[in-house]
């Protein structure tokens, strides 16, 4: 497995096709996060972005290798489970880099205060907080990516809508891990209590853990 990690990582750095969704994740947090705003709303605001932009990162993945090249990689790898595997955990690791590069910085450019600026906010319960609702949303981010893609999509017009749309769900949908993890910074921040999202990412990696099994078992059936 960590051969065909390396592998796909490799093709994703010499096909350049993480060049798109990184440069729109860097354009998203340099419009709405700025130096001096309350640390908590900039956590949440990194946290949020990187959801559609892992999507975009798993689809990227997937499908950067012609057919020929996924027969004769899945026919090395001991099948095609594992090969998908392989592409959804690079996808999955580099999107978790770029999160963590984002939410070691916020903090060092934010003011470690309420939205009001009365209340002070401890900065390492903050990072605490924004680091793991980042994994909320990387987790979330490769399960709508896993699921817009092949094997259980293939139209390329029907992958991109699809992820758009459950994108903006799983970040907007009451119940949702990473909508309880982005809402508990934004709201924390109106009070400067830090709400650390210890439920949702367990709830975040079951659904990650259960949409990346099911697609690498369907890889077998529809490719």
């Amino acid at each position: 497995m960590t051969a065909l990690i390396r592998y796909q990582a490799d093709l994703l750095v010499r096909s350049q096709r993480w060049l798109a969704p990184v440069l729109l994740y860097a354009a998203f947090l340099g419009v709405g996060v700025r130096a001096g705003q309350p640390v908590l709303d900039s956590l949440g605001y990194t946290a949020a972005g990187l959801l559609p932009v892992t999507a975009w990162l798993v689809r990227a993945c997937v499908t950067q290798e012609p057919p020929a090249a996924r027969a004769v990689v899945a026919a090395a790898a001991g099948g095609q489970p594992r090969a998908h595997l392989a592409a959804l955990l690079t996808a999955l690791g580099c999107a978790g880099l770029l999160g963590t590069a984002a939410t070691a910085v916020v903090p060092a450019i934010s003011d470690p205060a309420s939205t009001d600026d009365s209340v002070r906010v401890p900065l390492p319960s903050a990072c605490a907080a924004g680091l793991l609702a980042t994994a909320c949303c990387a987790l979330l981010g490769a399960a709508v990516g896993a699921l817009c893609t092949r094997p259980l999509l293939h139209g390329r017009g029907w992958s991109v809508v699809a992820t758009v749309l459950a994108s903006l769900l799983a970040l907007v949908t009451a119940g949702s891990p990473a909508n309880h993890a982005v809402t508990g910074l934004v709201t924390g921040s109106l009070t400067g209590t830090v709400h650390v999202p210890v439920l949702p990412l367990p709830g975040a990696a079951a659904v990650a853990a259960a949409v990346i099994a099911l697609a690498c078992r369907l890889t077998s059936v529809r490719g």
